[in-house]
């Protein structure tokens, strides 16, 4: 390189250093990303807690807003969090209050809030100056025995005060109440579940460290989400997102039928997925009705007041309930995803995707270190108690002694230590013993304390040295909280239920999402599409613009998939129900689909599956296509036959029988076995006539037991049987005869 990277000097600048662009946005991108992680995004596997949430139950502890004290206004609980632990704007901090408070987006509130905390239907809670929130039971025990040691402290950002790295955590929250959130480069998201059924597991776990994810699945077999709903995954799907700790969940709208008598009915929905605003889900069903997506339905009423009651009139009693709810679940929010990612960050410190069994094993061992911080923490209270008890003990059996060395010595602490090898505490409880305790009963109370230490003291250190014990006790405490949250409590009670989704056929679901109305499609030479209603035998009457005529017209229904082929080997498909309608000209089909300019319309007909179809060229080049193949799903279309000008797709017909007639515009025909095609799904084709010049004019297929019948321009029939066709039955490729008698001067079957 050799040149000086430092720029011109310009006074006092000797600060200036130069950076290498790359570096520093690697170093400063990178800082960002292991910030979003570490204490935004990702909650931690050991108290289910993101920071802020962490920072905002601590706060109020710190406050003293238990579960069981006066309500305190939202702003004052926020004031304090961006205060003292959390330097971030005010409302995301007051919108992760309400979250925590919302029954129907946690399974397990944490803040019992009083007030408008908003509703289901999307609606925001009111400002933080008019909430007022205390803590829940799930809160208490998230941080019971935060202040015996239990977890480790750290600074807060001003290094002022000091906030808990983790929390205690008892309760299962990071299962029990799930988690979302997008960092960088990761996202997690963790649904809710039923705590009864996360303490059976974990209390199997506690006994068989080893239990497969199989075995786990039969303590918690799927999510259960705040607002209930169904879940219609198999079983074995749900075994394979708790293995790998990737998936999702399909929930479904619970539902029932309400009769009204007479055989009519209306539907009620009582349940709806997850996080689906309802007000938002009826919206988008009202516009489907008025889009005219959902024939089957008739109405839709929002009658809901503190529960979900959304009911579902149809159109008239023979709909069947089933169908009309499968097409409702196809296009509305009542059915939903719920993508699982168990992405949380293991120990506090690693940020890793996770399976069920190992995030029950890395809480059990949060709680199982937890009881043996809060035992070591009890025991070297114990320790100073004891310490007291015996200074005490020993006042009281020399108390004359004691009171003369107090009133006559300047210094009686010094004294008092020597005289009874005392230590300091000891001396200091002595002096600073009330007059009051000199009392007989004083030393029987003492010497019972000191025995009930004693003992407790010999507990917990049998428990610290004991694997065994430190599991009984996390078991028993698991236990306590399995009570606490029952499924006999109305709060721990299953919400979400299972079930397989009923087998509908698709063909009559995709129906249900059409209504179903006679039409006649119509195409003119230039292109422009319509579907007048109702079925028009005669097509004489119908108007096109200066210069255009009808290329094709046919009948349909408005539930039918209409192909249209066009002259560069395309067929494109269009639903019947989306074609313009007739008034007017109708549409310029290059607007709907993706046309070339130089191309025509060839044909267009209603789509039948079974059938299949013989396409020719104007060169004489053909072969068979299962009608199947010609679908297309995009504006795009799909290449059938490979044409390149001035060749060009000629004659699409049905295929029949088991002979292939062609005419060629030289008016020479020949026919043969139809065997003789192949038939594929897109390619040039096989030479079906041989012309000098000139190209194909027609092609028919029949059956040679019935002949070869055409009708001419007076409209008489001719059919020309087996024997009578022997000069013009030969091979694929050859050159044919000249036609016979009687055959339209047009060159065409059909006159």
């Amino acid at each position: 390189m050799g040149q000086n990277l430092t720029p011109p000097s310009g006074g006092d600048d000797d600060s200036i250093l130069p950076v290498d662009l790359k570096a520093a946005l690697e170093e400063r991108y990178l800082a960002y990303a292991l910030s979003t992680i570490m204490h935004r995004a990702l909650p931690d596997v050991r108290d289910g807690l993101k920071p802020v949430h962490r920072r905002i139950i601590h706060a109020m502890s710190e406050m003293g807003i238990r579960s069981n004290s006066a309500f305190k206004k939202c702003a004052r609980i926020v004031g304090d969090v961006i205060g003292k632990f959390h330097p971030h704007g005010d409302q995301s901090v007051y919108d992760a209050l309400v979250r925590l408070a919302q029954d129907f987006s946690q399974r397990y509130p944490i803040v019992d809030g009083q007030g408008n905390f908003g509703n289901i239907d999307g609606d925001s809670a009111a400002a933080y100056r008019y909430t007022e929130a205390r803590m829940t039971e799930v809160a208490s025990l998230l941080l019971e025995g935060i202040e015996q040691d239990a977890v480790d402290f750290r600074p807060t950002y001003n290094e002022e005060d000091e906030e808990p790295v983790v929390l205690p955590g008892a309760f299962p929250n990071l299962l029990a109440n799930g988690s979302s959130g997008i960092a960088v480069g990761m996202a997690t998201s963790i649904p809710s579940h039923n705590a009864h059924e996360l303490c059976d597991a974990a209390l199997h776990l506690i006994k068989h460290p080893d239990a497969t994810v199989e075995k786990l699945v039969e303590f918690v077999p799927g999510p259960d989400f705040p607002t209930g709903g169904i879940i219609i995954d198999s079983r074995e799907s749900i075994i394979e997102c708790y293995k790998t700790g990737r998936g999702g969940f399909r929930t479904r709208a619970k539902w029932q039928i309400e009769d009204l008598g007479r055989g009519g009915y209306q539907i009620i929905v009582t349940e709806i997925p997850f996080q689906v605003q309802k007000s938002r889900l009826i919206e988008k069903i009202a516009e489907l009705l008025i889009a005219r997506k959902l024939p089957l339905l008739e109405d839709v009423r929002d009658e809901s007041a503190e529960d979900v009651r959304v009911v579902l009139v149809p159109k008239n009693r023979t709909v069947d309930p089933t169908i009309l709810m499968e097409s409702m679940f196809k296009l509305t929010e009542l059915e939903s995803r719920f993508p699982l990612n168990m992405n949380v960050l293991s120990m506090g410190r690693i940020p890793k995707v996770m399976a069920l069994n190992e995030i029950l094993k890395e809480w059990l061992d949060h709680l199982r270190e937890v009881l043996v911080r809060r035992s070591r923490f009890r025991l070297a209270a114990i320790d100073r108690r004891l310490e007291i008890l015996g200074g005490l003990l020993i006042a009281y059996l020399n108390l004359d002694e004691v009171i003369r060395i107090i009133r006559e010595e300047d210094e009686p602490k010094p004294v008092m230590m020597a005289r009874w090898d005392l230590t300091e505490n000891q001396a200091e409880a002595i002096l600073n013993m009330r007059l009051r305790s000199l009392r007989k009963l004083e030393e029987f109370e003492i010497r019972k304390e000191f025995d009930g230490l004693t003992a407790e003291k010999a507990d917990i250190e049998a428990l610290l040295a004991s694997d065994d014990k430190q599991w009984q006790t996390v078991a028993w405490e698991i236990g306590e909280v399995k009570k606490k949250f029952a499924k006999a409590t109305e709060l721990g009670r299953r919400r979400t239920q299972f079930a397989e989704a009923p087998e509908a056929d698709e063909q009559a679901i995709q129906h249900a999402m059409i209504e179903k109305e006679p039409v006649t499609v119509v195409i003119s030479e230039k292109g422009w599409i319509r579907a007048l209603k109702g079925h028009l035998s005669d097509t004489s009457g119908l108007q096109f613009k200066e210069g255009d005529g009808l290329r094709v017209a046919f009948p349909a229904q408005t539930t039918d998939r209409i192909l249209i082929a066009t002259t560069g080997g395309k067929v494109y498909t269009l639903g019947a129900d989306k074609l313009p309608g007739g008034r007017g000209h109708g549409e310029p089909l290059r607007i709907m689909v993706d046309m070339e300019n130089d191309q025509d319309v060839l044909t267009a007909f209603v789509h039948e599956p079974a059938r299949k179809m013989l396409i020719v060229s104007t060169a004489g080049n053909g072969f068979v296509v299962a009608e199947t193949e010609l679908v297309a799903n995009t504006r795009k279309g799909k290449q059938i036959m490979n044409v390149a000008m001035p060749d060009e797709a000629k004659l699409l017909v049905p295929v029949s029988g088991d002979h292939v007639a062609v005419v060629g515009e030289n008016r020479k025909m020949v026919a043969f076995p139809l065997v003789q095609v192949p038939e594929m799904s897109r390619g040039k084709g096989v030479r079906l006539q041989r012309y000098k010049d000139g190209g194909v004019s027609d092609v028919r297929c029949f059956a040679i037991g019935d002949g070869l019948t055409w009708v001419d321009s007076a409209g008489r029939t001719f059919t020309k049987n087996k024997d009578e066709l022997v000069e013009w039955l030969g091979d694929r490729a050859a050159a044919g005869r000249n036609v016979p008698k009687g055959f339209p001067r047009s060159g065409k079957f059909s006159g």
